[in-house]
């Protein structure tokens, strides 16, 4: 199947290199330069494309405000390329829908090991979207919508990924670089747990729903999906 990428970067030098090491990986390349120019090409061959690699300083809308105009209509999987380093900037744009980031400067090598993953991952997601019900928790990965009980429960799309991640293993002790590889599919400069960040993000959001710990703490090494509380078994 023919991959067709969009890249978004202003830096004209930089643009022509990376898409010149994408052709030559026999990906199809559309290249821009701007945030408008972005959502334009989105907008009118968004069918055509399988992913996005969004640089973050561009004039105009800036790459993080292209991703969040995305992510209210589409999950198209996307890779940020940022010189900034400072982590909460990787949070903030993980946190808005980006599947994956790069700081420059980086190496061609490391860029393309990301899109394959990112790639592999997409080409292994279910096309029967199945709903899938633990317990009390219930979720629907072809309307993207959990419910406790009969409340609905709002997620952003990376805390919807991990909640599923759980939901398919109820009951298993999953660590964190495992949760690491099948939810971020990379490991982190360790500057920040990015797991524990979203693992305290998702129980906060069911603080509003339930008193229970749906996802428990093992032994310090992982997390553990809570399948029912005692009243369901």
């Amino acid at each position: 199947m023919q991959v067709t990428i969009l890249l978004v970067e202003d830096e004209a030098g930089l643009r022509s290199y990376l898409e010149s090491e994408l052709k030559f990986e026999d990906y199809t390349v559309i290249s821009v330069s701007s945030g408008e120019q972005a959502l334009a090409t989105f907008k009118t061959r968004a069918s055509q494309l399988s992913l996005i690699i969004l640089d973050w300083m561009l004039p105009g809308i800036d790459g993080l405000g292209v991703l969040r105009r995305l992510r209210r209509h589409s999950d198209i999987p996307v890779i940020m390329m940022t010189a900034r380093d400072y982590v909460g900037d990787k949070v903030s744009g993980l946190d808005a829908g980006a599947d994956d980031y790069i700081t420059k400067p980086f190496e061609t090598e490391e860029l393309l090991a990301r899109i394959r993953v990112i790639l592999r991952r997409n080409v292994h997601k279910n096309v029967t979207d199945p709903i899938y019900r633990v317990g009390s928790l219930s979720l629907d990965t072809k309307t993207r919508q959990v419910f406790f009980e009969n409340d609905e429960v709002q997620l952003t799309q990376r805390e919807f990924e991990l909640l599923l991640t759980f939901m398919k293993r109820p009951e298993e002790v999953l660590t964190r670089d495992e949760l690491l590889d099948l939810v971020w599919g990379q490991s982190f400069d360790g500057q920040i747990n990015i797991v524990d960040v979203y693992v305290r993000y998702l129980r906060n959001k069911f603080k509003e729903h339930t008193d229970r710990q749906l996802i428990e703490t093992v032994r310090g090494v992982g997390y553990r999906l809570e399948a029912a509380s005692e009243h369901e078994k």
